[in-house]
């Protein structure tokens, strides 16, 4: 039997993210929701989501004393990110007057900003909320099966700005380009939530949980 962990730290709709895999794996595979090293450590694959303000996710991280195995994880298994679990995968938020975060790749998340206008002049809300596309930078087994410039679901104040271009598996506009998923080796990371994204996000939470972490 293979174990798909979703990574439990007191942030993200966890539950959501649990139901959505339970719903598109195999029968050879179990979804865990779990806070436990020694579960992580030898599950198969790994989901890491989360919500809310960087420093909070930091801090529930460090609470958990999960950081170590967050970080070994990603880089040795079958990694998925989503949304504030693709963005402390970097090395710095700017949120909360600055937060250190894992530093597993390059790259710094900032704010969009208070004076954000479509391609008509029109101001856009803070935060990005509600369907977006996704435009497909490279091919990737995740998104097999998905159309590019398919629809995906976004909750977020900030965005991942990478300081490696290659990294970019994936890229959205909203008042600006932006990056909102990143792929290496092993990890693919999105800023959108699959589990909210209909078809499309269902198809990629198959895709994940099918893929051998080999792009």
């Amino acid at each position: 039997m293979q174990t798909i962990a979703v990574i439990d730290y007191g942030m993200g709709n966890l539950r959501s993210v649990t139901k959505a895999l339970e719903h598109v794996v195999d029968k050879d595979q179990q979804v865990i929701l779990t806070s436990s090293q020694a579960e992580i450590a030898s599950a198969d694959k790994i989901v890491f989501p989360g919500q809310g303000a960087a420093r909070d996710c930091m801090a529930a991280i460090d609470q958990y004393e999960l950081r170590e195995t967050i970080v070994d994880a990603a880089r040795n298994k079958p990694f998925l990110g989503i949304c504030m679990g693709m963005q402390v995968l970097v090395h710095e938020s700017e949120e909360n007057g600055g937060t250190a975060c894992l530093g597993v790749f390059p790259g710094e998340v900032r704010y969009f900003g208070d004076d954000l206008h479509d391609a008509d002049g029109e101001r856009l809300k803070v935060p990005h909320m509600g369907w977006n596309q996704v435009g497909q930078t490279r091919a990737h087994p995740l998104w097999q099966g998905i159309d590019d410039q398919s629809r995906f679901y976004f909750v977020h104040s900030y965005y991942l700005e990478t300081e490696a271009p290659e990294l970019e598996i994936g890229h959205c506009d909203y008042g600006q380009p932006f990056t909102c998923a990143i792929a290496n080796d092993n990890v693919f990371a999105m800023q959108c939530h699959p589990e909210k994204s209909a078809d499309a996000g269902l198809q990629l939470l198959t895709n994940f949980a099918q893929w051998d972490g080999q792009a």
